[in-house]
């Protein structure tokens, strides 16, 4: 195969290192590698005309609107991107406070200020505390099975249905009432997903659950859009180093590879390109979406990846969480709301209702965050799992009319006027991304993430590195997250580093 020629890699004499995907970890990884006295020759490949990744910031509406990541989880002192977000000045002055930063949420999602039920009427404040705290009492105690031989069942949702049967059996009053505590647990059910990046909750694994560590701090924004980070990051990249639209099709490892501009040298990789383009290196740090990967295994590793990385692969889940932005008019919701939930008072966790997913996609919604803006009035939903792939699959009118109806039925004001405009993330059908994050489905374990993380070939000092692997779904403790993301990038790189220096002194999180 003929390689490209050209030289618009980083300047350094080191060896070749190709980065494969520009979102945080592969950023993060390029930017610790460039910062190492003995900087190797470095090229970053991007599928894309951007740079970022998962991270995605839009101008709309009169604001930033995030299509991909919202929030930093754990904003505190063990956090890296808030570290880094901190001293690129990017963040407001409550955000930075010591107070923020020692609030432990336990990774729960705050109550809303406001839940709409279905039959047009508001649900009762005191209800959804009450089982708000009885499905985050739940949720804590499934984190408990981590060490424990054997879990009691295979899934978090199987073991909440459970625990809920068995909560449900000692409820007393009438059966509306009993009937609402339930649709009210299966919207947190689906808050649930979100926040797991999954379809359902029988798809998550009982017993390694409690390995996702959650930071302390009050989750917080980039008032100037989360882009902001990764695009200061970028800048601090030699120029050129980053090639976009610059897809790759298959890596062929554990080789001998030439090229013209490098006569008498060997590359053990190189790097093919959907355009033809090849890329010779001595390491390649592949950092694609874990859905990219499933659904590419088969070509993109020439030899194919040994069958344990292959299998953790397919078996780590990847699923699919997307955001809908509504612009009004004028808002609906008082000034001092800040989230919006919505009850299907027909619905149950413990009842699986089949139905054709055209009629009922809507009911996936779990509500609307109130966008902070003096001028605008934008509402955000949060939707997972099928039902949210399915939405990708409507027009922007359909959608529309769909969630004026929503809002027309659970606020009893069928003269509601329809948003102004839509704007919806699509991470699904995003090509390079297939999905939004990863998850410890049923039959995994955090060591197949670890076997992910893996680098190969597994044996040799001679074929040491070639590839390696970083990206959310590679990170034991901190997975789905932009954190997880950086930290994983920089794991990687500092692996290339302690291989050609083993004395080098690794710093910490420097800018």
């Amino acid at each position: 195969m003929e390689s490209s020629g050209g030289r618009a890699e980083s300047s350094g004499r080191g060896p070749r290192v190709l980065v494969v995907g520009s979102g945080i970890a592969g950023l993060g990884a390029a930017q610790r590698l460039c910062r190492h006295p003995a900087s190797p020759q470095l090229r970053v490949l991007e599928a894309t005309g951007r740079a970022g990744g998962r991270i995605r910031s839009e101008r709309g509406f009169g604001g930033v609107l995030e299509l991909g990541a919202h929030w930093i989880h754990g904003p505190s002192q063990g956090n890296p991107v808030f570290q880094l977000a901190a001293r690129y000045q990017l963040l407001g002055e409550r955000d930075l406070s010591e107070e923020n930063q020692q609030i432990d949420t336990g990774g729960h999602v705050g109550l809303p200020s406001v839940s709409y039920g279905s039959s047009g009427v508001s649900v009762s404040r005191e209800l959804v505390v009450e089982m708000a705290s009885l499905f985050y009492s739940l949720i804590d105690q499934t984190r408990e099975f981590l060490h424990t031989a054997d879990a009691p069942v295979p899934s978090v949702g199987e073991y909440l249905k459970k625990e809920i049967r068995q909560h449900a059996a000692g409820w007393t009053g009438d059966e509306q009432t009993r009937k609402l505590k339930l649709a009210i647990l299966n919207s947190f059910f689906n808050v649930e997903c979100c926040v797991s990046g999954t379809h359902s909750m029988d798809l998550v694994a009982l017993a390694p659950f409690g390995e996702y560590t959650v930071l302390p701090g009050l989750d917080c924004t980039f008032p100037g859009g989360y882009q902001e980070l990764t695009n200061r990051i970028m800048a601090s990249l030699p120029e050129g180093v980053i090639v976009f639209n610059k897809p790759v099709k298959t890596i062929h490892w554990n080789g001998s590879f030439q090229e013209a501009l490098s006569p008498g040298e060997t590359f053990p990789v190189l790097v093919e390109c959907e355009d033809g383009a090849c890329f010779p290196a001595h390491h390649v740090i592949i950092t694609v979406p874990l859905g990219f990967l499933k659904e590419h295994l088969d070509t993109f590793f020439e030899p194919p990846l040994p069958t344990e990385k292959a299998e953790a692969i397919r078996k780590i889940g990847f699923g699919t969480s997307n955001k809908i932005f509504l612009e009004f008019e004028e808002p609906f919701w008082e000034p001092d709301c800040q989230h919006i939930q919505v009850v299907w008072e027909d619905t149950s966790p413990l009842e699986d209702i089949a139905s054709e997913l055209q009629h009922v996609w809507f009911k996936k919604l779990i509500g609307f965050l109130v966008l902070p803006s003096e001028s605008v009035h934008v509402l955000c939903g949060f939707i997972a799992g099928l039902e949210s792939e399915f939405m990708e699959t409507l027009s922007d009118e359909e959608v529309l009319l769909s969630l004026t109806q929503v809002l027309r039925r659970v606020t009893g004001n069928a003269r509601l006027p329809a948003p102004r405009s839509v704007l919806r993330s699509r991470w699904h059908s995003a090509p390079y991304t297939r999905g939004s994050y990863s998850y410890v489905a049923v039959g995994s374990t955090g060591d197949d993430i670890d076997l992910l993380a893996q680098p190969l070939p597994a044996d040799g000092a001679e074929a040491q590195l070639q590839m390696l692997f970083a990206g959310e779904a590679t990170h034991r403790t901190f997975y789905s997250t932009t954190h997880g993301a950086l930290l994983s990038g920089w794991r990687e790189a500092d692996r290339l580093v302690a291989l050609r220096d083993p004395q080098a002194q690794l710093p910490g999180p420097r800018l």
